[in-house]
């Protein structure tokens, strides 16, 4: 019986031998342990180099993009802009033909006002048909350019005689003769007038 026991462990030392010699002296624990410390080690120093490289290089890139980005939205932003008052205008200019054409309409109403007895019902009718149209107008920007006993301004008036006197101021509007009008800031019609000239004032 110890005979069979010592032989027994002498075959067990003899794997275990082997065994060690195989696995180099270390445990399987051993050498998992050994893996997680490769998996888990500080990269090398010039594999930090390179990221750090490569982190600046991609923040290069992303400022181009956000910066080219902005150009291309104030762009887009001022086209829309541009494109929108270009409209307007072709509608102004547009609106601006349209009106000079009833001008002239204007003229006769006012000119039937002027012939017309006051108290008659012809003269009240056209008279609540000329101000339905004045009003009309009105709304869309139209404005009849004042004239007499302003100053003369060549821009809105057109002087059709000079007289001399001495009633009013010098370049002073004394007659009316025909109405200017303008659609918002844009000139349809300058005022033909009759302007004063005293050499006194």
């Amino acid at each position: 019986m110890r005979a069979c026991s010592i032989k027994f462990l002498t075959n067990l030392s003899k794997v275990y031998g082997r065994v060690m010699a195989k696995t180099n002296g270390k445990t399987e624990l051993q050498d998992q342990d050994q893996q997680l410390d490769v998996e888990h080690e500080l990269p090398a120093a010039h594999d930090v180099v390179d990221l750090t490289s490569e982190v600046e290089k991609l923040s290069a890139e992303r400022d181009s993009l956000l910066d080219r980005l902005a150009r291309l939205q104030a762009d887009f932003e001022n086209s829309r802009k541009r494109a929108a008052k270009e409209q307007q205008e072709y509608r102004d200019y547009a609106l601006a033909d349209t009106i000079k054409t009833l001008i002239p309409v204007l003229d006769s109403f006012d000119r039937a006002l002027q012939t017309s007895p006051e108290k008659s019902e012809f003269h009240m009718g056209v008279e609540l048909i000329h101000k339905q149209l004045q009003d009309a107008l009105a709304k869309i920007g139209v404005r009849s350019i004042s004239a007499k006993g302003e100053q003369f301004d060549p821009r809105f008036h057109e002087a059709i005689e000079m007289l001399d006197t001495e009633d009013f101021e010098d370049h002073q509007v004394i007659e009316e003769l025909q109405r200017g009008y303008k659609l918002k800031d844009r000139l349809l019609r300058p005022a033909m007038v009759k302007v004063a000239r005293n050499s006194r004032r």
